[in-house]
């Protein structure tokens, strides 16, 4: 591996490292962005953080050691228990962390990961990594004249530009009983009802003369909280949680971050 790029998020200058033509960003700069004492190791023994490197290998990696990762998941959030990334990534052979050594060494992580780490520091920072990050691809893309497809949720961020007026629109309304009894077998409209209040088939009723999907017109705070309720989506679905119960906790985590985020002056930064 190689260091190639630097992206400055909020005064930390972050190094992105790319083998196997995959980008993989520092957490390690990352952590001199938080305040306190904070250590990767803490983050990495917390429970939901190893259900979701777990769910992310699961997906990402044919050759994840399932047998290894069930005992760490067994201990995770013991107080007496701590694992390094070296002892993670050598234990379940992830591709998602690397423990790197020599001259640029240090924890790296996927951008996906990377992202969720970003969110440990603050949602402020989580959204600067974010924006930073697409702002360097696409620099990439205009000088390799490569096409560079980001995650929908994701490219949408750095130029999508909202009134005051419409932010003020943009807290989630929390479902009535009747919406929330309504079986949604599709995972991807339980988070659309949860952030937006209705599904695509809805929305493209209401919204008839607009091309694209929901998604599409949403705005810099609900593309985030969407893509934290991504996450904790698969974390209840790997708990068990039955989808009833688990759309009702998803709206009031939707309405209270995004009334976390709509509240943030320094997010206007952004637009």
């Amino acid at each position: 591996m190689t260091k190639n790029k630097t992206i400055n998020v909020k005064g930390t200058e972050i190094s992105i490292i790319n083998q196997n033509n995959n980008d993989y960003i520092s957490l390690t700069d990352m952590l001199k962005a938080k305040d306190g004492d904070f250590f990767i190791s803490d983050w990495l023994r917390n429970r939901n953080t190893v259900e979701f490197l777990g769910i992310w290998e699961s997906v990402f990696n044919t050759n994840f050691n399932y047998g290894e990762f069930a005992i760490i998941k067994s201990k995770a959030g013991l107080n007496n228990y701590k694992i390094s990334v070296k002892e993670w990534q050598q234990k379940t052979n992830s591709i998602g962390l690397k423990a790197t050594a020599g001259r640029y060494g240090g924890t790296y992580a996927h951008p996906d990961i990377a992202f969720e780490f970003g969110m440990w520091i603050s949602a402020e920072f989580k959204i600067y990594l974010i924006k930073e990050f697409q702002r360097l691809k696409v620099e990439e893309n205009n000088r390799l004249k490569l096409e560079w497809n980001l995650q929908r949720t994701l490219a949408k961020i750095n130029y999508r530009i909202h009134t005051d007026a419409i932010k003020d629109n943009l807290i989630p309304k929390e479902l009535t009983k009747t919406q929330i009894q309504f079986v949604y077998a599709d995972e991807a409209d339980m988070l659309n009802m949860a952030l937006f209040g209705m599904t695509a088939k809805q929305w493209r009723h209401n919204s008839p003369d607009k091309e694209g999907n929901i998604r599409d017109f949403a705005s810099i705070e609900q593309l985030v909280v969407l893509s934290n309720l991504e996450s904790i989506n698969s974390v209840l679905i790997h708990q068990g949680i039955a989808q009833y119960d688990r759309l009702k906790q998803l709206n009031r985590t939707a309405i209270q971050q995004m009334k976390s985020l709509v509240s943030n002056l320094n997010i206007k930064k952004l637009k």
